[in-house]
């Protein structure tokens, strides 16, 4: 057997190789992604070194991969876009550090308030919606920089308007930069997936700005990058109160894809990824980040991807990676402002592109048309409404599907199987099943609460005028829990139901539902006789009923 030291050794060359792999693809498109937001590309840099490496020593994922994402670049930018109108240099840093850090602060309270649980909160289908609408708000807002043309930003479709009226003004050279990089990567992507074809993108492009002097001939380069180590930059107290409602959804935003990552690439045999744990770390690598020049950062799909292909096995990938972006700050900073902007809109415009998943919305179509609108919806309310706002409208839709999938519980009659002890709903497919004459059994499903008491109300009334029964069983066997408005219509319904003549039974009570009955007065109210242990003991209790009163149950 291997020796610990020799295990120690073999992991360690896993993650300096993936670590290194991981910085050639995580730093171009890094620099890319705040170019996005409007900030200088060495804001990317140090959101790929100070989170990355906070997040290397807290995190509980073995290979999530912590920088700067197109969704949080699109978001920060509509926030920074807003609050720094006229894009004042200092102004715009001191924002970015005040937003970066109510992230941060807004995701420890989070682990405080053990809210990890809001990592699920966004259902998948409009989750799905919500980054095709950021995917193509990003491709949109990129495209200018591909053409070498520029006009006045505003919403998605006032811009689309505005690119149409502007593209006579394209410079080719420019749009040739563009296409050529676009071609490379998406080649490089398809030969060899998750190579560093982003880091050989921007070595030509740069090669070709310094053979060609593309910068004195008009073609817009990044320009002067800081050499040396991140600035210290100390948030605002006073655009605190301005900048809560953005951050609030950026840490949204941040923890929700932060989790997915993680869990996507977890292998097997890795610890669970800690949700609350997550909440800490990323909580605390925005905090870090904030003081020195960081936009708000997060976990990412493609760069974890990218550790995971390379054979990370811990996070020391992630800190071989924030080295690499502090020497790249140390020692590259002058070749990267020969760098032209339109490669970086063409990395941008590949990855980015990636959000937009047709299939996942033909997947969810086929399997259920109504979330496929939802998907549709959240889509449209981020074209419409904008990124921020847009959240919001995902939240709402989440809310509205949750609230449409419980607001109707399934509620079945339980008949027997001719000849069988099984108990099972009435179906179709099972026209021989029995049921006893005057016993009507019908099973809930799912937690009664507010939203859904008055509809199982008028569903159990609706059976009840059908089978005319003597005794209603309500075999609560599939219901975890009800709640006070829930409880409150079944103590006035047994009130109203023994004033005609008809006996209500429960049975079947969870622990969690019986504890409640309790509380309420309702048990007392029904009393011993009428809380029975199952269904199958009502059955038997009421064939001992009719027995004594001289009639034999009949089935229909």
């Amino acid at each position: 057997m291997a020796s610990q030291a020799e295990k120690y050794g073999a992991g360690l060359r896993f993650d300096l190789v993936a670590g290194l792999t991981a910085a050639a693809v995580v730093l171009p498109k890094a620099m890319a992604y705040a170019t996005v937001a409007n900030l200088p590309p060495a804001v990317g840099l140090y959101t790929a070194l100070v989170p990355g490496f906070i997040y290397g020593i807290l995190g509980s994922s073995r290979v999530l991969s912590v920088s700067s994402t197109t969704t949080l670049a699109i978001l920060v930018a509509a926030e920074l876009g807003e609050f720094v109108p006229d894009g004042d240099p200092l102004k715009l840093a001191v924002a970015t550090a005040t937003l970066t850090a109510l992230v941060g602060t807004v995701l420890v309270i989070a682990r405080m308030m053990r809210l990890g649980f809001v990592a699920n909160f966004i259902s998948t289908p409009v989750l799905t919606g919500f980054k095709a609408g950021i995917g193509l708000v990003i491709v949109l807002d990129q495209i200018p920089k591909l053409l070498g043309v520029h006009f006045d930003k505003q919403s998605f479709f006032a811009d689309l308007v505005s690119l149409f009226h502007h593209v006579q003004e394209t410079s080719t050279t420019t749009l040739a930069i563009g296409v050529a990089t676009i071609a490379f990567l998406i080649t490089m992507e398809a030969v060899r997936p998750h190579s560093p074809a982003p880091l050989v993108a921007v070595a030509l492009a740069i090669l070709a700005s310094w053979l060609l002097t593309l910068d004195a001939r008009g073609i817009s380069t990044v320009g002067h990058i800081p050499q040396g180590l991140p600035p210290l930059t100390i948030p605002s107290v006073a655009m605190v109160r301005d900048l809560v409602p953005g951050a609030l959804g950026l840490a949204l935003m941040s923890f929700t894809e932060s989790i997915a990552a993680a869990r996507a690439f977890a292998r097997p045999g890795d610890p669970p990824v800690d949700a609350n744990r997550e909440l800490i770390a990323i909580g605390a690598a925005n905090l870090g980040g904030a003081l020195f020049g960081s936009m708000p950062a997060g976990g990412g799909t493609s760069q974890t991807g990218v550790v995971y292909s390379a054979g990370g096995r811990s996070q020391k990938s992630s800190i071989v990676c924030a080295l690499m972006a502090l020497a790249t700050l140390l020692a590259l900073a002058p070749l990267l402002e020969l760098l032209p902007n339109a490669t970086l809109a063409a990395i941008v415009i590949v990855y980015s592109a990636s959000l937009i998943e047709i299939r996942d919305f033909a997947s969810i179509r086929r399997v259920r048309a109504m979330e496929f609108w939802w998907a549709v919806a959240a889509t449209v309310g981020v074209l419409v409404f904008g990124t921020l706002k847009g959240i919001l409208v995902a939240i709402i839709l989440s809310a509205i599907g949750l609230a449409s999938q419980t607001a109707r519980p399934r509620i079945s009659v339980i008949g027997q199987k001719r000849g069988a002890d099984v108990l099972r709903p009435l179906s179709p497919d099972h026209p021989d099943d029995e049921i006893i004459e005057g016993l009507l059994i019908v099973r809930p499903e799912g937690r009664l609460f507010f939203l859904n008491a008055q509809i199982v109300a008028d569903g159990i009334a609706a059976l009840q005028a059908q089978y005319h029964p003597h005794v209603l069983v309500l075999d609560m066997s599939r219901v975890p829990d009800i709640e006070f408005s829930a409880l409150q219509m079944m103590i006035e319904y047994d009130k109203r139901a023994r004033d005609h003549g008809l006996e209500v039974w429960l049975a079947g009570l969870n622990p969690d539902a019986l504890e409640m009955v309790r509380r309420s007065g309702l048990a007392e109210q029904l009393g011993n006789d009428r809380m029975l242990f199952n269904t199958r003991t009502a059955i038997e209790r009421y064939k001992v009923r009719i027995a004594r009163s001289g009639f034999e149950p009949t089935t229909p």
